[in-house]
């Protein structure tokens, strides 16, 4: 840390404003819109295209679950040329307005590929970051963007024997590029998630046998998936400006009505004609447009599960699956979980071909040569293992990447006994570092594009005044690190999560990660309002101004150094 920081002015390590780590919607638009504020900027990007991660989505049937027209940039030039082919788009089309994103903001000029970053350190004295790659490449930048996603460390189980197994095994996250060939196959899918539910739907019309193997149901909801035909889209795109609006008025970044009216204030008759509503609108609404105690109300939540079970054992005919994937007594209360959105994943579950083993009564024991052994001693043989097990959510991303800061104490150092954070931007020993989409925000919470602009604009907002101030360096105080990481678990103990130890959302996938609630869940417009709040001084901060005036911001088009 201490020679590299040294020598981060030495001629030939180019200097930016900006650095920016990841390509994705939190990527693009903070490049786009720093260099907008007129910020030498340059991105980092792992992959070989932008897209985040859809640029790493590739497995069978890998399609997005918030619907067009929000699941986009809401940057008219962007919009206006571009037409999305289904209500839910899947994971190619997506690539491809990632290409299309590129070319009309003329993005790629300021970003490098396959640059995977592995040292992040500031020096104080400078007040610059200094910025390393796995490929040899260091730059300096005054400000340190990373916005590496919440879903990008996969994580995969270290079952027992699984050296041993002589079939194929596939991570849904890195799915190769040759064509995997399911017909006859016997199969095996472990994980239950967003991805799992998705595999499920494409791979159990194809193998001689797929096996399913579920820890916990998915209280998955009805996609409602259509084709859009470009009629439609140049029609509506006259209202566009208005949907987005709407959209981000609302706590979860998705234009829909918002109840003023608890379940338990209404008749069984007039809740019974109310979910059938929300459930013939498909997508999200069925929870975001739900009443206002269901994540509250013990009572309501069993109500609205007892409608889901009835909804999906009329689509899961076998009673030993339907005590696995719709079980009569509630597991979680209703949205403690993501739920996923399914098309025919039900159906496909139900197959003569599908064996769903419940991992809660049958855990896996290890693995074999020819395939998978569980607790019971029964023996499945699998020619190909696929691993839907999920990511090191919220958090990894940024623990994986040799992140130091000041004081050189890695970041997963940082974070090892819990997240610590102000307004899910700032963390303590990291001076002028802002996080896009992670811990102890909405993030996991919301339409991504909707929520991503909105904190971008927020950092925006706080750079220029940086700027206009001549702040040298600013870093939350750890009181105010506390106050805000107690008032999301605080939120979070108030509801119906504090019954539920079992989610991502609160790190219980990760073996060893401290559990806790990793997100804010006062939704967009409160945490709009603690942002305001928060910054509207440096009360908060800590803040030192540069001595001898002002300092230069960064113009350089050198060639990036190597190591």
């Amino acid at each position: 840390m201490g020679s590299l920081n040294r020598d981060n002015r030495a001629p030939g390590i180019p200097r930016y404003d900006i650095i920016v780590v990841g390509g994705g919607f939190g990527g693009c638009y903070a490049l786009w819109k720093f260099r907008k504020l007129g910020f030498s900027v340059h991105v980092f990007e792992a992959g070989s295209e932008l897209g985040g991660v859809w640029h790493w989505n590739s497995y069978p049937g890998a399609r997005v679950d918030s619907e067009m027209p929000y699941y986009q940039f809401t940057i008219p030039e962007v919009w206006r040329d571009w037409s999305w082919s289904q209500r839910f788009p899947d994971h190619a089309e997506i690539k491809a307005y990632f290409r299309h994103v590129d070319k009309i903001l003329d993005l790629s000029k300021d970003v490098s590929y396959q640059s995977i970053v592995n040292g992040a350190d500031f020096d104080s004295d400078s007040g610059l970051w200094t910025i390393t790659t796995s490929s040899g490449e260091i730059a300096t930048c005054k400000w340190f963007v990373p916005a590496s996603g919440s879903s990008h460390k996969a994580y995969s189980p270290n079952f027992p024997g699984l050296n041993s197994y002589e079939g194929q095994v596939i991570h849904s996250s890195s799915w190769p590029k040759a064509t995997v060939d399911f017909k006859h196959k016997r199969v095996a899918i472990i994980g239950a998630g967003a991805t799992g539910v998705q595999l499920v739907q494409k791979v159990s019309k194809v193998a001689g046998n797929l096996s399913v193997y579920i820890r916990n149901p998915n209280i998955a909801l009805p996609m409602g998936q259509r084709d859009i035909s470009p009629l439609e889209q140049r029609s509506q795109k006259g209202i566009y400006r208005g949907l987005f609006q709407l959209a981000r008025d609302t706590n979860a970044g998705l234009a829909c009505d918002a109840q003023s009216v608890a379940g338990a204030d209404v008749s069984p008759q007039e809740r019974e004609r109310f979910w059938e509503e929300l459930w013939s609108r498909g997508g999200f609404s069925f929870q975001a447009g739900n009443y206002t105690d269901v994540l509250s109300n013990e009572e309501t939540s069993k109500q609205v599960y007892q409608f889901w079970v009835s909804k999906v054992r009329q689509r899961v005919r076998d009673p030993a699956k339907q005590e696995i994937v719709a079980p009569r007594v509630q597991p979680y209360p209703f949205a403690t979980k993501r739920s996923s959105l399914e098309q025919d994943y039900y159906e496909c579950l139900d197959r003569g071909n599908v064996d769903i083993i419940g991992l809660k009564r049958t855990p896996i024991r290890e693995f074999s040569r020819d395939g998978i052994i569980t607790d019971d001693g029964k023996e499945r043989k699998h020619d190909i293992v696929i691993m839907a097990t999920g990511y090191d959510n919220m958090t990894g991303s940024l623990t994986s990447m040799g992140l130091r800061g000041k004081d050189g104490v890695d970041m997963k150092k940082r974070w090892e006994d819990g997240v610590w954070s102000y307004l899910g931007i700032f963390a303590r020993g990291c001076p002028n570092m802002f996080m896009i989409y992670g811990p102890q925000a909405p993030t996991a919470f919301t339409n991504a594009p909707i929520f991503i602009e909105d904190q971008v604009e927020i950092v925006a907002g706080l750079l220029s005044k940086l700027k206009e101030e001549e702040i040298h360096t600013i870093e939350p105080r750890r009181a105010a690190e506390l106050q805000w990481k107690t008032l999301c678990q605080d939120i979070s103990d108030s509801l119906l999560f504090r019954l539920n130890d079992s989610s991502w959302y609160l790190g219980a996938n990760i073996p060893g990660k401290k559990r806790e609630q990793l997100n804010y869940l006062g939704g967009m417009i409160g945490y709009r309002a603690a942002c305001k709040d928060g910054l509207k001084d440096w009360s908060k901060f800590e803040v030192s101004r540069r001595e001898g005036g002002t300092w230069p911001l960064a113009r350089s088009s050198a060639p990036r150094a190597r190591i």
